[in-house]
């Protein structure tokens, strides 16, 4: 994989045009139809001149989305969770991890008490 997950890019693949709006809703995690309407409602209430000369710089200066950049679509949803909110992302990390501690602590305790230990022992003597 080559490109950092917590970069914007022009997304080519979904692109209708040039990708701007397309990376945009892949950056953020907004359906795609939602960015581009927004877009056009935003250029047609005023913004007329300045919306298409922003949309033309993001897509001169953006890079376009590598291939693979996602293994799946949960990983996906992950990172643009970690882009909108990387303190949130992080406690969510950190208590999957103690979860899969306790669990694993639970397997140990377990494994390791006497009924499973006399239950090894029977097994061990009928082969």
């Amino acid at each position: 994989m080559s490109g950092s997950r917590t970069q914007f890019y022009l997304d080519k693949q979904n692109a209708k045009w040039k990708g701007v709006c397309a990376g945009i809703a892949d950056y953020t995690g907004v359906d795609v139809l939602f960015v581009r309407v927004a877009m056009v409602v935003l250029t047609l209430a005023g913004g007329f001149p300045w919306t298409l000369l922003a949309y033309w710089m993001v897509a001169w200066m953006g890079h376009a989305k590598p291939i693979g950049l996602y293994e799946t679509p949960d990983d996906a949803k992950f990172w643009q969770g970690v882009r909108s909110n990387p303190k949130r992302s992080t406690a969510e990390v950190r208590s999957k991890f103690r979860d899969i501690d306790r669990r694993l602590a639970d397997i140990e305790t377990h494994y390791t008490s006497r009924s499973s230990n006399s239950l090894a022992a029977e097994i061990d003597s009928l082969r």
